[in-house]
């Protein structure tokens, strides 16, 4: 029997790191430097791995670099010339707000000799919070909550927040006579960079009337001057061929895609065949994760779609629709704890679903482990796993039975990593 098969959760674990080496910045960073101006080069950023981002451009530039950049509270890392300041996630605060007018008055001065490396990586919309006119930080903090609580796709999250903002849909790249070139560490499915982050620097075509239908479909009660703002010309953000982005460039340095085929080979090589169902997997995270049981258990039965042993690996980013409030845990640990459930009892099924940034949620894992022992060792603590699910409080039940995975910020951002080994 290989290593593997003997020890299940070190093997997952092997899966995860090759996940997130693959997603290492520097490599990308390294791949598509671009060319040195005439004038000066200034860095800005945000994301959870937005520090690590500069840190990596740092060691190779050789050059003349300045500029800041905002990461999550934690998050941070020593750098010689990029100022690294923190904010909360995933709600804004006044230290966010503050930051991002640091970004905006950055690139203002610049002129058409500078170049702006922008490092743009997930996390980055609830770090770069900016209020139109008539909207205040309290109003953002309220649209956030909302937005995380709606079960809306982060695609849809994003077309709200960036035409309630003065920063995200290309409006810093706007600010700036000077060439942009952004770098992305994509987590979102389908890789859209004007989509990470909410595309500070990278504009799309959406539409304030998207936004309201979005606002409406979800049945989000934004305060009236949202509301009267997204009515309004002042929301339109700037379109993909304004000739402010004539200019500018952008590059997907690190996806999930690329880290899903990097955990497939390192499963490989441990001598069990892997198969990726798809990078870009949306939906509410205990529906998803029902499927995967599915197909694990048709797996474990009838050697079909794929025959045992086999690592089935995924990713994307899902959601959790928050129909009870007070419980504690992100999607990824819903996940485990819903497909746990639905592998209950068999034993030769082994999970682990994690942010590839470190954090699920607002909690301090990545994400959880789960198996076809998991709901008997929640009993055994005296814990209903149907009312944790219904609660919404994966962590508590997790925590109890040390199934949580806890491995701190990893320095990027490539969304969910699930990875079921039928063994």
């Amino acid at each position: 029997m290989t290593p593997s098969l003997t020890s299940p959760r070190t093997f997952l674990t092997s899966l995860f790191d090759a996940a997130v080496k693959a997603a290492d910045p520097l490599t990308g960073i390294t791949a598509h430097l671009p060319e040195k101006p005439k004038g000066r080069t200034v860095v800005v950023g945000a994301g959870k791995g937005a520090a690590q981002m500069a840190r990596a451009l740092e060691s190779v530039w050789g050059g003349p670099l300045e500029g800041v950049v905002v990461t999550r509270y934690g998050y941070g890392c020593e750098t010689r010339h990029v100022e690294i300041v923190e904010a909360s996630h995933p709600v804004p605060d006044a230290l966010g707000l503050a930051a991002s007018k640091r970004l905006i008055e950055t690139v203002r001065d610049l002129t058409a000799d500078d170049l702006v490396i922008a490092l743009i990586c997930g996390g980055g919309s609830a770090l770069l919070p900016s209020p139109p006119e008539g909207l205040t930080l309290d109003d953002e903090i309220a649209l956030n909550e909302m937005l995380l609580a709606s079960g809306a796709p982060i695609s849809a999250m994003n077309v709200v927040r960036k035409h309630l903002s003065t920063i995200k849909g290309g409006r810093l790249a706007a600010a700036t006579k000077a060439r942009v070139v952004s770098l992305i560490v994509s987590d979102i499915p389908g890789d859209n960079p004007a989509h990470v982050a909410s595309g500070p620097t990278v504009p799309d075509r959406s539409t304030r009337r998207q936004a309201l239908e979005i606002i409406a479909q979800y049945g989000l009660k934004l305060p009236q001057a949202a509301i009267d703002h997204l009515n309004s010309e002042r929301a339109d953000a700037p379109l993909p061929d304004d000739p402010a982005f004539a200019r500018n460039s952008h590059h997907i340095i690190a996806s999930a895609g690329v880290s899903l085929e990097a955990a497939a080979l390192a499963a490989r090589a441990q001598g069990v065949e892997a198969v990726i169902l798809s990078d870009a997997i949306e939906g509410e995270s205990r529906d998803v994760a029902l499927v995967h049981a599915a197909i694990a258990r048709e797996v474990l039965g009838r050697d079909r779609p794929f025959t045992k042993p086999v690592a089935i690996l995924s990713g994307g980013e899902t959601t959790v629709t928050l129909l009870a409030k007070g419980g504690k845990g992100g999607r990824n640990g819903e996940f485990s704890l819903a497909l746990a459930l639905a592998i209950d009892g068999y034993d030769a099924v082994h999970a682990l679903a994690a942010d590839t940034d470190g954090i699920d949620g607002s909690e301090t894992n990545a994400g959880a482990f789960a198996d076809g022992g998991t709901i008997r060792r929640l009993r055994a603590a005296g814990l209903d796993p149907r009312r944790l699910l219904d609660v919404h409080d994966s962590y508590s039940g997790f925590k109890a039975i040390g199934d949580l995975f806890e491995i701190g910020p990893t320095g990027t951002n490539v969304n969910d990593f699930r990875a079921i080994l039928v063994a």
